[in-house]
């Protein structure tokens, strides 16, 4: 491998693409990206995510010698499904990770059959919407949307360990197991399962030609949009944590082994030869911009002491309801007393739901997890320095910062690996 090589990292997100392009060294050599709705009207078109990618990548691919390419790895959202025939067309469009199945007897079907740490339960799982799809139509193979949008560069459809967990992949096993068949999708329906991070195939002459690239470059076995976000933090080691702080609170811990605890909604991802395993709260961010303004909590956050505990016993909640670190569908929010001090009200908050992550932690490490030794922050919250330093006083471990918060770049770490073993 030529010490110049640069490695391409592509993210379908769910309002757009974006291509980061990396050095052996990690260092960010370019960016491009592309809003879905600046590529068409219609965001489960899948030759909307197509246009959106190829404008990514030729934003990001504009300033840089392109011969220099080594390898490309795209990652999507977990649990988009697409129908397609033997060439790769879409026969329909694609059902999105939060569109729900309503089709009772399917979800039946899958809880019947379905072993209780399996990914597969739920109205939002992959497996549900490829058995809708099924029902539907005569398709030839039944992709997630980062395997076919892979599949356009290189000419070969195959998944990831990743993306197919939601799908009813044993990532323990290391293969599809029976069990899909009883619920009445053939196996033959899915396709292979590939490492994230291993090498598929070299890109198509037509891709190569249309991008000036050489034809030797790779494309390499990707992963969801959440592992990749994950990885662009430079998380690596057995403990390492990271925390997102956004509309809700979702930790991820790497672990030595899988942790299942289905009703907490935690389920394993196999990567980079460890286990990567998550919770989310319904706390959050929600919870704060239900009681103030973006600039209320700045404003607000100045005048807090944070390295004095503050006396409220909040557990910081929008409606009834949590699944993670508790799972109580009935839990009521606790945000009483209210001081009359607005500062005092907003750390209470702050304060509920640092001890919310740190009981998170604790509860995956209660379940067979590795102690948390590292937390790096992603997501809105990271950048309130009041709330950092009270979640590293319940945390007790070192804050770092991320690498980067954009699954591209995690992305691009991959398409690293696969030509670099």
């Amino acid at each position: 491998m030529r010490s110049n090589a640069l490695f391409t990292g592509l993210d379908i997100g769910t309002s757009g693409a974006r291509a980061t392009v990396i050095d052996f060294a990690g260092k960010v050599v370019s960016d491009g990206q592309c809003a879905m709705s600046s590529a068409g009207p219609d965001y489960r078109d899948p030759y909307v995510w197509l246009k959106a990618a190829k404008s990514a990548l030729a934003i990001a691919f504009a300033d840089i010698d392109t011969s220099r390419i080594a390898s490309i790895s795209v990652d999507g959202t977990s649990g988009t499904m697409l129908p397609i025939d033997k060439n790769g067309a879409p026969l329909a469009k694609a059902s999105m990770y939060n569109d729900p199945c309503t089709d009772t007897q399917i979800l039946e079907k899958i809880s019947e059959n379905a072993p209780i740490t399996s990914a597969a339960h739920g109205a939002t799982s992959g497996l549900a919407r490829a058995l809708s799809f099924c029902q539907e139509l005569d398709a030839y193979k039944i992709i997630h949307q980062a395997d076919w949008i892979a599949g356009q560069l290189c000419g070969i459809y195959t998944s990831d360990e990743n993306n197919s967990l939601k799908t009813g992949y044993d990532p323990v096993e290391g293969r599809w197991p029976h069990w899909i068949e009883n619920v009445g999708l053939d196996l033959d329906k899915l396709t292979s399962v590939e490492e994230p991070g291993c090498a598929i195939s070299h890109v198509t002459s037509d891709f190569a030609s249309e991008f000036d690239l050489l034809p030797h470059v790779v494309v390499v076995a990707g992963t969801t949009d959440g592992c990749a976000s994950f990885l662009a933090t430079g998380a690596e080691d057995v403990g390492d944590g990271v925390t997102a702080l956004g509309t809700t609170l979702t930790i991820k811990l790497l672990s030595e082994s899988p942790i299942f605890s289905p009703e907490n909604g935690i389920y394993s991802h196999k990567i980079l030869g460890k286990w990567l395993a998550g919770g989310a709260s319904n706390s959050g961010g929600n919870v704060l911009l239900s009681h103030f303004d973006a600039s209320q909590i700045v404003a607000l956050s100045e005048e807090i002491n944070a390295e004095v505990d503050s006396p409220l016993d909040y557990y910081p909640l929008s409606k009834v309801g949590e699944r993670f670190p508790i799972a109580d569908p009935k839990l009521p929010p606790r945000l009483t007393p209210r001081p009359a001090c607005e500062s005092e009200f907003l750390k209470g908050i702050l304060q509920g739901m640092a001890e919310i992550e740190r009981l998170g932690y604790s509860r995956l490490s209660a379940l067979g997890g590795p102690e948390l030794s590292t937390v790096r922050t992603v997501g809105g919250g990271s950048k309130n320095k009041v709330w950092a330093r009270l979640r590293e006083r319940k945390l007790k471990v070192p804050m770092l910062m991320p690498n980067s918060d954009e699954a591209a770049y995690g992305t691009a770490l991959l398409a690293r690996k696969g030509v670099n073993k």
